[in-house]
């Protein structure tokens, strides 16, 4: 009687109280409940050169993040975004790879420009680290062509370097009547040489002649030689795959080069149009772009009224891809959420890996399903610049 009275009495103090843990809860009798957020990291320029792009891939995944916490979280579990701003520098990228774990990350959205992804991603994916970037266009950043590695565990909402330089090719060809192009690119980034390439090989496969190839380096303010020797050439179109500051120079210089193709462009382009006081030499250009404020499809209408709404302003194309990211992440998660195991573990992450490679969903910027490269596929939209404003031509 004595063994069995101290048994009861060990038994007493061992079941406690649950309700005296602030982050957990009871359900059932004998569950607990963890009620500690779910973070997600973000990685991405938010000062310097390129932070426009940054700034907004935060800016739609934030405000996607919000609105499902709103809705109630994952099964009552708020999503709590950690931040790191890379500056678009590859190095910084990886101490904020390293930091976001730190800080008990279970997925990352970012990197946001290509170089600093393609830094990040074989540590990620070493870490088995889901990852989805919104607008890393690099065919490189899911996949290694030198080690033939594809990475398994990272993503993408935007289309890749490949598929706008085709797309544009294509388009300026068959709908612009092309019968030559000219080239202007940038030796020192990888998204600019990878448009380039896709470029030149279907303009070869369609029949479409490049009369001029130029280069120019990174760190480039004067392209005046190059723009003669492409000026000389007299083509039909030029194609100039860079960001849109760079674009905002060169297309000025053109014009005074003496350079009237029109000009093309990926979406890197995006917002150029913003920092330009006069759009003239723009004018009548075209871009590959993955979203249009003027497409009437009811999920672009509503993402841009909640986008307003929140932020005082219009989304541009990579906050829709964000948006979209953090969307395509979080349905994964929901999934990963169901196998029953420990939110961070390797067998979570996992089952978010494998979700998100499954991904079939409607989108902000479209239909989105995946390759085997983990790139996904689904239609790009056509800006055309006219009376200085850009405007959506249609989806192609």
């Amino acid at each position: 009687m004595m063994a069995l009275a101290m048994c009861l009495a060990l038994l007493a103090a061992c079941g406690g109280d649950n309700n005296t843990e602030s982050n957990t809860t009871n359900t059932d009798p004998g569950t607990t409940v963890s009620t500690d957020p779910v973070k997600i990291g973000t990685l991405g320029p938010l000062t310097g050169a390129v932070a426009q792009y940054g700034l907004a891939v935060r800016d739609g995944a934030v405000l996607y993040i919000e609105q499902y916490n709103a809705r109630g979280g994952l099964n009552g579990r708020m999503i709590e975004v950690v931040q790191y701003d890379d500056e678009h520098d590859p190095v910084k990228a990886l101490t904020g790879y390293n930091y976001l774990l730190d800080q008990g990350v279970t997925a990352i959205i970012g990197a946001v420009t290509s170089a600093p992804t393609i830094a990040v991603v074989p540590e990620a994916y070493a870490d088995k680290m889901p990852m989805i970037t919104a607008s890393a266009t690099a065919a490189g950043v899911t996949f290694n062509a030198d080690t033939n590695t594809v990475y398994t565990n990272m993503f993408r909402s935007c289309f890749i370097d490949p598929f706008q330089g085709e797309k544009m090719a294509d388009f300026a060809k068959n709908e612009l009547g092309a019968q030559t192009a000219a080239v202007i690119f940038n030796t020192g980034v990888d998204y600019s040489i990878g448009l380039k390439d896709a470029f030149l090989e279907k303009a070869a496969a369609i029949g479409l002649r490049v009369v001029a190839e130029e280069a120019y380096g990174i760190d480039a303010v004067d392209f005046q030689s190059q723009l003669t020797n492409i000026a000389a050439a007299n083509p039909d179109v030029l194609f100039c795959p860079d960001y849109y500051e760079v674009i905002a120079l060169l297309s000025l210089q053109a014009r005074n080069a003496g350079v009237s193709a029109a000009l093309l462009g990926a979406d890197g382009w995006d917002t150029v149009v913003d920092i330009m006081a006069d759009r003239t030499p723009v004018e009548g250009s075209y871009y590959c772009s993955g979203y249009s404020v003027e497409d009437t499809t009811p999920m672009v209408q509503t993402f841009l009224r909640d986008f307003t709404d929140r932020y005082g302003s219009e989304p541009n194309m990579f906050s829709a891809q964000g948006y979209d990211a953090a969307m395509i992440l979080v349905a994964a998660l929901e999934k990963a959420d169901q196998t029953g195991t420990a939110v961070g573990s390797d067998a979570y992450r996992q089952a978010i890996i494998d979700a998100m490679r499954a991904t079939n969903m409607e989108c902000v910027t479209g239909h989105v399903t995946y390759d085997s490269l983990n790139n996904p596929i689904k239609s790009a939209v056509i800006i055309n610049i006219t009376g200085g404003e850009a405007r959506f031509w249609g989806k192609y």
